[in-house]
């Protein structure tokens, strides 16, 4: 048995080894007192382990955010809160437009939103999507009691699907009393608008045998439009910086120098957009055609659309949720519980007008909107190649003559801008419910046991619209001079300038669609821990801490859309999306133990030996298990040193074993077959382009691909379904927590983390396969490529991006939590506290016969960017009822990944690195009143500048990576809280 002295230094101990880490201890903590001798001791259960025990010590690295930081960030959405510690990097999220999933989601370093596992209160949190993503957006944040973080051991203790992590969300469950709270955020150009109100009501009842809180909550989010900064009206080129002069010197950017050229049009420029612009371009035999002027002709390319001022930096959102949480002690040994969930979220992404992009159409020339010069144009261009169009088969000499004249078709890819149609827009709207009951409590004096079962579901319906239905574009342009080819269309006229397109045809060839997400997710588990008395180490007093449990879960994953989306109608929507149902259910045995070694021994207050294991029987993809191993030595009552080595197979997800082959839209830099390669083509080279579907006359002359886009066929590779991933993670570290007589609160922690995962569950990069072909010269990814007309910007052209499994992730680095204070007597107390993370390596391979990408501290569109430092260092002055804080963010700098940077503007290669401030000040005006004042970025730094290619879609926009910095400049924030 422990003596008094020793229980109360456990306990200590566990607050600051297991729990407490800088961000939590933000103020002053007081130092605990000692029990007497016939206290009582409460078990600790600290997050990564289901052992309750008095000498709770963490093994793994453990990172806690809690209720005084969330206060000072005065942030009500879970996801802005994590993204800004070092070890995350950004998911989904409000800075997310273009390739937003309308959600909020972790991603922990760098190693995927799909290998994280979020708990709330212990439990699993049920997905959004089928592949099994979580959206933290639902969660109360006014009802969070902390957030704790652990790397190393969760899976063998939550499931395999913790590979870089689990984020356990812990609620208040003892709250008393009526809380109401309403924050208000803007910026300093007074827009993007932020608001939120919360009401929270408790108490305890029936002589305080059980308690009950309900809380609800709102929050409304305005949207901030690229057009509403200055960065944000300008497209800029990455690969050559056009534009960016004219944004230096405020100048707007340069319309065609032709007045015929989109004279009408809206954001139409000389250069710096897209290619499909107004007016239309025609593409013919991977080369281009030309672009139609204002008065119908057809000349040179003459403009770019400028899409940047219709997209978003901050995605409007609203939600409304309601939790209620109670408990309820039937007697001293047994306690039951209910949690229930409800919460309703909307939001809208907003992107640049629809268009026709690039679609293959069978144009005949005796179409009557074709001006005679536009006509003789293309009889002229087209029987100077007709050769190539014979073989090709993209002529029809319907009169057999041999010769390209009036009555045949010819078949072109048409690029047009439809701004007639307004902006696209998708509405993301849920409805996410999950309620879990439970039973707990002690079956004897020592032995613990908690039963809980539980249900979530999502609901989710998705609507886009101002979009263009391709089916429709292709039937109104096959117009000869007798009319539609198709019955019932409306002929198109898109061979002049703005206006040609009119409400009628507008009307004809608009699109919209809608598609529905459903998942259940039910889990049941039981545990039981304590202690073997019967097994002791001969250097101890403490017997083996055990937990043994099971747990059933049933994953249920449906995707449904309606016809419109089964065939991928809408132009520029990403290609056709088809069902998904699939069922997952697993059958999990795990059990966990904890031997004391050594106690009061020589240099060893405890030394202790953890294990874990956890067997998983999958419907799916069979048998498999993870398990950890792991040592902490606390020497004494100041120092502890920690080791944690685990194995984890991560089981493929519905998402990622039964999605369709569909097609879809993902990044690329360059087609190195293209005129933007031409100078660097070499023989070899050549020959490989000419075996991937080119004719020697397109190599080095087909367009590029544009914006830094490219179609793919997407889906679980059909000949190779995924099997499940292998990981394994090893943590090394120690935590110093010595006593000075004038430096108070010292904590220092320094882990060194190291996670392999094998054979994981992704798809190649376009880039890289395009690079592996035609560079590396390796087949089996030549083999991966489609052209259409020598080209890969056609509709039906692209890259084979099944998912499937690929060789290895590997990512290693240092993190390091401190914190430390001065008590200044009559002037309160001063506490500084920080977290800091620095990358070794962040890399990962394909397959053998590919290169390593090293995202390492590059962005691109392989590598999302990837600082190989980040830290935060929080300054909290207290002083009675005041509190005054500073929050210093820093990002290390970043340069263009190496295999990029030629083909990237110089500037644009790199940036520096940032530092961001926000100011925090708290007053509490009376016992019941609170209120506080926030300004993010005091400084109000700009972004930097890397144009609108340099990066993947949902990261890259508005010229800069609006979720790593902060496009919204200088922002002030305000809360009330009002407690009775």
């Amino acid at each position: 048995m422990f003596v008094t002295n020793k229980l109360s230094k456990s306990v200590q101990l566990a607050l600051v080894f297991g729990v407490a880490s800088p961000l939590f201890m933000s103020g002053a903590v007081s130092a605990q007192e000692q029990p007497a001798a016939d206290d009582k001791v409460e078990k600790i259960q600290v997050t990564g382990s289901r052992i309750r025990s008095a000498n709770a010590m963490s093994t793994s690295p453990i990172s806690t955010i809690g209720e005084i930081e969330i206060k000072q960030q005065q942030q009500p959405e879970v996801e802005r809160i994590v993204r800004a510690l070092p070890a995350a990097v950004p998911g989904d999220g409000s800075n997310v437009n273009n390739g937003s999933g309308g959600a909020a989601t972790i991603n922990l370093r760098g190693l995927g939103r799909n290998r994280n596992l979020v708990l709330l209160n212990g439990r699993r949190m049920v997905p959004f999507n089928t592949s099994g993503h979580v959206d933290t957006s639902t969660v109360p944040t006014a009802l969070i009691e902390r957030i704790d973080l652990v790397t190393g051991g969760a899976s063998a203790v939550y499931g395999s699907d913790a590979i870089s992590g689990a984020m356990n969300i812990i609620l208040k469950n003892d709250f008393e009393g009526v809380e109401l709270e309403g924050s208000h955020s803007r910026t300093a150009q007074a827009d993007a608008f932020t608001k939120n109100m919360s009401l929270t009501l408790g108490g305890n009842f029936d002589d305080d045998k059980g308690n009950a809180v309900i809380s609800v909550g709102w929050l409304d989010r305005d949207p901030l439009y690229f057009a509403q900064r200055k960065l944000g009206n300008y497209g800029i080129t990455t690969a050559n910086g056009a534009n960016l002069d004219n944004y230096l010197n405020g100048i707007v950017a340069a319309r065609p120098a032709d007045p015929l050229c989109g004279s009408e049009a809206p954001d139409i420029v000389a250069a710096g957009g897209s290619g499909t612009t107004v007016p239309a371009r025609l593409l013919q035999n991977g080369g281009w055609a030309g672009q139609f002027r204002d008065d119908g002709s057809l000349g040179g390319l003459c403009s770019s659309f400028n899409f940047n001022p219709y997209n978003v930096y901050q995605t409007p959102s609203t939600r409304y949720n309601v939790t209620g949480i109670s408990r309820y002690n039937i007697n001293d040994e047994t306690t039951v519980f209910a949690n229930v969930n409800y919460a309703s979220t909307q939001v809208n992404t907003i992107i640049a007008p629809s268009g026709i992009f690039g679609t293959a159409v069978w144009l005949p020339l005796t179409n009557p909107f074709l001006t005679e010069s536009a006509r003789n144009s293309l009889i002229t261009r087209s029987e100077g190649m007709k050769a190539d169009l014979a073989s090709g088969g993209l002529w029809r000499d319907t009169n057999k003559n041999g010769v390209v004249d009036l009555d045949d078709d010819l078949n072109v890819s048409v690029f047009r801008r439809t701004p007639e149609l307004g902006p696209r827009t998708t509405g993301y709207n849920a409805d996410q419910f999950q309620i879990s009951v439970g039973v707990e409590g002690f079956l004897t004096d020592t032995w613990a046991y908690s039963v809980s079962g539980q249900h979530g579901m999502t609901k989710r319906t998705n609507i886009s619209s101002g979009y263009t239905n391709t089916q429709k574009v292709i039937d109104a342009l096959q117009v000869d001079k007798d009319g539609c080819r198709a019955a019932g269309c409306v002929p198109l006229n898109v061979f002049g300038g703005y206006g040609t397109i009119t409400k009628e045809m507008a009307d004809y060839i608009g699109g919209s669609a809608f598609d529905r997400t459903n998942y259940q997710q039910r889990v049941v588990t039981g545990v039981i821990d304590g202690p073997l008395d019967s097994v002791v180490s001969p250097w101890a007093e403490s017997p083996l801490g055990m937990s043994v449990g099971y747990e059933w879960r049933q994953e249920i994953a449906s995707y449904q859309s309606d016809e419109c989306f089964k065939v991928g109608c809408l132009g520029g929507g990403g290609g056709a999306s088809k069902p998904i149902d699939g069922t997952m259910n697993v059958n999990e045995l795990f059990t966990e133990g904890k031997l004391a070694l050594v106690e009061d021994g020589w240099m060893t207050d405890v030394l202790e030996l953890e294990v874990g294991y956890r067997h998983a029987n999958y419907n799916t993809i069979g048998d498999n298990g993870a398990w950890k191993f792991g040592l902490s030595w606390r020497v004494n009552d100041e120092l502890l040193f920690r080791f944690m080595n685990n194995a984890a197979t991560r089981a493929p997800n519905a998402g990622e074993l039964f999605a369709p082959v569909v097609r879809g839209l993902n990044n690329a830099d360059i087609d190195p077959c293209s005129v933007a390669n031409k100078p660097n083509i070499t023989a070899d080279m050549r020959a490989r382009c000419i075996a991937t579907g080119m004719t020697a006359s397109q190599v080095g002359v087909v367009s590029d691909i544009i914006v830094g886009q490219i179609n793919t066929f997407t889906g679980s590779d059909p000949k190779n379904l995924p099997k499940a991933e292998d990981a394994k993670t090893t943590t090394i570290g120690v935590v110093w927590t010595p006593e000075f007589e004038s430096v108070k609160r010292v904590n220092l922690s320094v882990d060194f983390y190291d996670i392999y995962i094998d054979g994981y569950i992704g798809e190649n990069t376009p880039q890289e396969v395009l690079d592996a072909c035609y560079t590396g010269g390796v087949q089996a990814q030549c083999d991966l490529i489609k052209r259409v007309n020598g080209a890969l910007i056609d509709e039906a052209a692209g890259i084979d991006n099944y998912t499937t499994n690929l060789d290895y992730m590997w990512t290693r680095g240092v993190e390091v939590q401190f914190g430390f204070g001065f008590d200044l007597d009559k002037w309160g107390s001063l506490d500084f506290a920080g977290q800091l993370n620095r990358y070794l390596d962040a890399e990962r391979r394909s397959s053998v016969i590919t290169a390593v990408i090293d995202c390492n501290g590059y962005y691109g569109t392989n590598c999302d960017p990837q600082h190989e430092t980040k830290m935060n260092q929080r300054t909290t002055w207290s002083y009675e009822d005041l509190s005054v804080s500073l929050m210093w963010r820093y990002m290390s700098d970043i340069d263009r990944e190496p295999g990029q940077a030629a083909g990237t503007f110089a500037p644009f290669r790199h940036i520096g690195s940032y530092s961001y401030f926000d100011l925090f000040a708290g007053y509490q005006v009376n016992e019941g009143v609170k209120v506080s004042f926030g300004v993010d970025n005091l400084l109000d730094r700009d972004v930097p500048i890397v144009g609108g290619e340099a990066g993947t879609t949902s990261m890259n926009g508005g010229n800069t990576f609006p979720s790593y910095y902060d496009p919204l400049g200088r922002t002030y924030k305000f809360t009330v809280n009002v407690k009775f």
